[in-house]
């Protein structure tokens, strides 16, 4: 009989067990034959089965080297690769230069938010994303400006892509259980941004910097970056908070910036 796998806290390893929430997922997604699917962290594969019966072929990234031998018994047309996420170029599995990755996964929380950066850097090769996150995580993808929950990532992450929550998922759906709940959220690139951004680099560079300091007045934030003048007439008041500027406003201010 082989050995139960443990999940490992280092990896941050919560497998998804329940039928249903799975068949939920699975629903969303909806994968069919000839789309491009991959999975980031498929663990046991819970997921990747019927990932892999609903599309056919499926490419997974797992860092774990002793989840891959159970990996490789789900069947024919399942491409593995033994590799972490975080430095994976996920362009490199495209077929054709217009071959566009559906990407799915049950996210370790500790590595979420850094993983969703580096795939916003490859977002021209990606269809969309079905995440499995921290339930706090997905809130703060999708929250506007004046919430709590609103930061750098949802400015960021929203510029790049439409966000739709779908459902909360309770700690009893894992083993082990988490301490939190979690969310399944759906990311779909924009075919073009909602926001005109002359200087992608200074635009993040901008909103980084601001929500570095997100209760203090843009007056203070933007000291010795852009004046008064320059904020007023990108048409916001210097004594607005960070927390309160919409994407618009955050793309205003990146034009104000000096070439």
């Amino acid at each position: 009989m082989a050995r139960r796998h443990r999940p490992r806290k280092r990896f941050g390893q919560n497998f998804l067990h329940d039928p249903g929430v799975i068949e939920r997922i699975v629903r969303h997604i909806a994968p069919r034959p000839g789309q491009h699917l991959v999975e980031i962290g498929p663990g046991q594969g819970a997921l990747t089965a019927p990932l892999l019966a609903g599309a056919g072929e499926l490419d997974v990234v797992e860092l774990d080297r002793d989840l891959i031998p159970g990996l490789r018994g789900l069947g024919t047309g399942l491409h593995i690769h033994q590799a972490d996420a975080l430095r994976f170029d996920f362009r490199h599995l495209q077929r054709t230069p217009d071959d566009r990755l559906r990407i799915v996964g049950n996210l370790p929380y500790n590595i979420s938010t850094p993983l969703l950066f580096h795939l916003i850097e490859q977002i021209d090769c990606i269809a969309d994303m079905h995440f499995m996150l921290q339930r706090e995580v997905v809130e703060r993808l999708a929250a506007g400006p004046g919430s709590k929950r609103y930061g750098r990532l949802g400015v960021m992450v929203q510029y790049h892509c439409a966000v739709e929550k779908l459902f909360v998922v309770g700690p009893g759906a894992f083993r082990p259980p988490p301490q939190v709940e979690s969310a399944v959220v759906r990311l779909v690139p924009h075919t073009r941004p909602p926001v005109r951004v002359r200087d992608y680099t200074a635009f993040a560079r901008l909103v980084n910097h601001c929500f570095a300091q997100r209760r203090k007045t843009l007056r203070r934030v933007l000291k010795g970056v852009l004046d008064e003048q320059d904020i007023r007439q990108a048409g916001i008041d210097p004594a607005l908070r960070p927390e309160n500027l919409s994407l618009a406003q955050f793309a205003a201010l990146s034009e104000r910036l000096p070439e």
